[in-house]
């Protein structure tokens, strides 16, 4: 077996749903590790009012033409126009005629895996200036708190708990870190176990019973913390919305819960089994999806669109979020649509670029001509989804499941926008599911719009996003907690994460990480 099957190997159980990047244990050298200390050096919030920009506000407002938008102390000072705008002396001044103003980007479902040096200011400088976390440890808390008292570039932090899940798990302990409950006792002990090790919310998971979900559900509105992530297999979409779950990860209940073959798809689904003594998650999951596959082909056939409606609209009464994760829908779905390579692959280590063939082929290769056309008409199905979501008034967020393979740090909520465009939003609509909406559903209110009072979390765009969403790519300069990052600095900044991914060396051999990545599976 090579290096890099190994490592491949590793990376299937250690990260999402077996289509992940390698878990980077090892340390960076000292040069690697100068250049993040570079990244995130302490400094006072600078003092800025950008003149003459288009601002999209991330409120579903029209677009503002020639705007100035003042920052100080952190905070957004004032948005007026510019000829009505006179920032006091002292403010920098930074002139952004025929460039575009956004709020800084939320990601909603990421599986963070790498080194301090790489993976925090990869996000920053891509212009994802807020994360959430869905299987949280003990590293992302240690981000959390360098990048707030200024040692390290990052964006802010919504770390959740490990993942919470029946008995037994999707995981074994190959990965690790997976909280197995078995009742409702045994739930809420969980509960109260991650509230007093951090956790900002609970993950639920997939093969938790009815008893122990709702004992979950009632534990954590106990403790004043939201509870969110899958829905269980043995309890309907309507319930968890009614239950007040924060938000649906992915797009496989919603499919099940909307055909007219609901009740003999669930009967056959409680049938699936989990081999509790299989040591292997790759195993695991792959068993999985050879039983699922067939049943969502099964609901895809009996779609209904009247109880599709119904049902959305009872997640738009409630304001249950769904977060649907098309980035790594058509991974696992559409692998011939996998690119051979992007610019952006630089900024990870090459052995983890280089494993992900291989672990995607492991997950979706022996398919037939028939099962792979039935997956791709699956696919499809998920976005016209999407489309009857929001055209119901649905909250949607944009997230990823960064961590899984091909999908870079910060990078890949830029290709989830054009997913959702590509699904019936419009570029506005999109972008509203990646700023204003999602930091609603992350309970940040003072991010996602480009308003007074507001953080200074702000992208600046060389080109309009509503008249093509992948001009968010076309970053000029970001800003991030009040630090202005301009062009030169960006670059740099880039370049420092680029040499320090090159330095990370492999992980030891039998090194395990935790990592959720739940997309792959129902």
């Amino acid at each position: 077996m090579t290096e890099v099957q190994r490592i491949g190997r590793r990376g299937f159980v250690a990260g999402a749903v077996a289509v992940t990047g390698t878990a980077l244990t090892g340390g960076a050298p000292a040069r690697a590790a100068e250049a993040g200390r570079d990244a995130g050096a302490r400094r006072s919030p600078d003092a800025v009012a950008f003149t003459h920009a288009t601002v999209v506000d991330g409120t579903g407002a029209a677009p503002a033409p020639d705007m100035t938008v003042v920052v100080e102390a952190g905070r957004i000072a004032s948005v007026a126009p510019s000829a009505r705008s006179r920032p006091r002396p002292g403010v920098r001044t930074v002139d952004l005629t025929g460039k575009y103003l956004i709020p800084g980007l939320v990601e909603s479902h990421t599986h963070s895996d790498g080194p301090e040096t790489v993976v925090p200011a990869l996000y920053a400088l891509a212009g994802v200036t807020t994360v959430r976390e869905m299987w949280g440890r003990a590293e992302h808390h240690a981000w959390r708190e360098k990048i707030r008292g200024g040692a390290l570039l990052g964006p802010r932090w919504v770390i959740g708990s490990p993942v919470l899940d029946g008995s037994p798990s999707l995981w074994a302990q190959d990965v690790g870190g997976e909280i197995e409950v078995s009742d409702g006792a045994a739930a809420r002990r969980a509960v109260r176990q991650v509230v007093r090790e951090g956790a900002d919310f609970v993950k639920v998971y997939s093969r938790l019973t009815r008893e122990a979900y709702l004992a979950v559900a009632d534990e954590a509105r106990r403790q004043g913390v939201p509870f969110l992530g899958h829905c269980p297999d043995v309890v309907r979409i309507a319930e968890v919305s009614d239950a007040g779950q924060r938000s649906i990860e992915h797009l496989h209940a919603l499919l099940l819960a909307t055909s007219r073959h609901e009740r003999e798809i669930r009967r056959a689904l409680a049938e699936v089994r989990v081999d509790g003594t299989d040591p292997s998650s790759l195993s695991r999951y792959h068993r999985w999806f050879d039983q699922v596959h067939p049943l969502e082909w099964r609901a895809v056939l009996g779609y209904d669109r009247d109880r599709a409606d119904a049902l959305f609209r009872r997640l738009a009464v409630n304001r249950t979020t769904v977060v649907p994760t098309l980035s790594v829908h058509r991974t696992l779905e559409l692998p011939d649509e996998v690119p051979a390579g992007a610019e952006e692959w630089k900024y990870l280590p090459a052995w983890q670029v280089e494993s992900w063939p291989d672990q995607l082929a492991a997950l979706t290769g022996g398919r037939t001509p028939e099962q792979a056309r039935r997956i791709r008409r699956i696919f499809t199905h998920r976005l016209r989804i999407v489309a009857e979501l929001h055209e119901a008034s649905a909250p949607l967020a944009a997230g990823t499941d960064t961590g899984t393979g091909y999908l870079v740090p910060g990078f890949a909520l830029h290709d989830e926008l054009a997913l959702l465009v590509r699904a019936g939003l419009t570029p506005a609509q999109a972008l509203h599911a990646a700023t204003g909406q999602a930091a609603r559903t992350l309970g940040l209110p003072q991010v996602g719009t480009v308003t007074r009072g507001m953080s200074a979390d702000l992208v600046v765009l060389d080109a309009d996003p509503l008249r093509d969403i992948r001009n968010t790519k076309r970053i000029h300069g970001v800003m991030v907690d009040g630090r202005w990052i301009p062009p030169q600095e960006r670059e740099r900044l880039l370049a420092a994460v680029q040499r320090a991914a090159a330095q990370t060396p492999p992980p030891q051999e039998g090194a395990t990480s935790t990592g959720c990545g739940c997309g792959g599976h129902p």
